[in-house]
């Protein structure tokens, strides 16, 4: 265990020092580089920010309004058959669509029920906040 800590304490500053020192080493101005990448960041982050408004907005008002409920009443005999847990199914049902409405409903999900609860931690990851993990875990795995 304490072999992981050391590696896992000096993993981060060896990864810096060794791209200061290729950078140098093929002369190029790193931290002009860095800049050059943060000001992208923040460029994404300015356009993306936006959409997630809307979307954590649609997810509430469709929260609100009783809608995510009653399909949730509708479908929560097929999900107990499925041990699938009817406060996901919002997750489940954005997650093929899109995946920033994915995070949104994660979000949503971690707000309402808490980080350290059952739904978010046998179920969240199983059922859909990991894209390429949805199919394969919503046909093999059963959430207890």
């Amino acid at each position: 265990m304490n072999l992981v800590n050391y590696i896992s304490i000096i993993a981060v500053p060896f990864v810096i020092f060794f791209i200061v020192c290729y950078g140098i080493s093929e002369k190029i101005k790193v931290f002009d580089t860095f800049l050059d990448g943060c000001k992208e960041g923040i460029n994404t982050v300015i356009k993306i920010f936006p959409t997630l408004i809307a979307l954590f907005l649609a997810i509430n008002a469709l929260r609100n309004s009783g809608i995510l409920e009653l399909i949730s009443n509708i479908l929560s005999p097929i999900l107990n058959k499925l041990t699938i847990p009817s406060e996901i199914l919002p997750l489940i049902l954005i997650r093929p669509i899109s995946g920033s409405g994915a995070t949104a409903v994660a979000m949503d999900i971690m707000e309402n029920y808490g980080v350290d609860t059952i739904i978010r931690n046998n179920c969240f990851y199983d059922y859909g906040f990991h894209r390429n993990n949805f199919i394969y875990n919503s046909s093999l795995y059963k959430c207890y």
